[in-house]
């Protein structure tokens, strides 16, 4: 004796629903055009994103390549480097994209001019924006140090012949380029809060000061986390910021993670293992920041 589904006290569903449901009531011809077009774009996605990442991970497998990259004292250097970057760059940015933001606010068509300039380092490509900042840092007949010259009689310094100078070189390359994207997310952000809440606020008494701390950041928490985990993801996969502007010099002492192995290991080196396995060290840094930020990001809701 046969059991049916209403006896096990679930609803009959139809041998074909799982296929009409990949069908997405997409009949004959349609149905053919719609597979037509996802097809390629499956494949390229799949040469290009999901065997690089698998074939990444499958280099960097092998135990023995590890206590070979902590001993290197290169690499230890560049886990400083890439903590200060990570510290700096995404803390920086983003607060200054919290107080810019506030500032685009304002009524006027000259604001509204002047975001469409503020917006300009994002919007021109990052390699001929780096490079440019390389050679306006020379030391020796570069932008910079013309420039301290002819208006203050300064010696300018060496900046990307010393490991701090250029390091610090390369970060405010990286907050100049990115902080008006985070600033054009940010001012949407606080254009979706609703005028009649700092109305009230404004009855109450609460000064600029009070309304930001009060209204506006506790509606943009939710936004800032996301935008802080999308920074730090972000961050540690950067290779222009570095490569373009100090090269990873002098003497390999400006290194990130994400350059270190490409440049050294891979290219200069010859042992792409090695660079696979270097890049991958950063996972047991991004993973717990990725928790953190999810839980503190949950709770936050929660309290909402």
């Amino acid at each position: 004796m046969t059991v049916s589904a209403i006896e096990l006290g679930r609803p009959a569903v139809p041998r074909q629903s799982l296929w009409r449901y990949w069908r997405g009531g997409l009949q004959g011809s349609e149905f053919t055009w719609a597979v037509a077009f996802i097809v390629p774009y499956i494949g390229v996605f799949c040469a290009f994103v999901i065997y690089p990442a698998v074939y990444g991970l499958w280099m960097g497998s092998n135990p023995s390549l590890y206590p070979e990259v902590f001993s290197d004292p290169i690499y230890l250097n560049t886990v400083v480097n890439t903590m200060i970057f990570l510290a700096f760059g995404v803390n920086l940015k983003l607060f200054l994209a919290l107080m810019l933001s506030g500032f685009f606010m304002r009524p006027g068509w000259w604001n509204k001019a002047l975001l469409m300039i503020f917006v300009l380092p994002w919007a021109v490509p990052a390699l001929p924006t780096f490079i440019s900042i390389h050679w306006m840092l020379n030391g020796e007949w570069g932008l910079v140090n013309n420039a301290l010259w002819i208006l203050f009689g300064i010696d300018g310094p060496s900046w990307l012949n010393s490991r701090w100078l250029a390091l610090g070189s390369a970060i405010f390359s990286h907050v100049w380029k990115w902080t008006p994207f985070w600033t054009v997310i940010l001012l949407a952000g606080r254009m979706s809060i609703p005028q009649e809440i700092y109305d009230a606020a404004k009855v109450d008494g609460a000064t600029g000061l009070r309304r930001f701390t009060d209204v506006t950041f506790p509606l943009l928490a939710n936004l800032y986390l996301v935008l802080t985990l999308l920074a730090t993801i972000f961050l540690l996969g950067d290779f222009n910021s570095v490569y373009f502007v100090t090269g990873g010099g002098p003497a390999n002492s400006t290194h990130l993670l994400a350059t270190l192995g490409v440049v050294r290991d891979m290219l200069e080196l010859g042992k792409p293992q090695l660079g696979v396995a270097a890049v991958m060290s950063a996972l047991p840094l991004l993973i717990p920041l990725v928790i953190i930020l999810m839980r503190k990001l949950r709770t936050s809701e929660a309290q909402l």
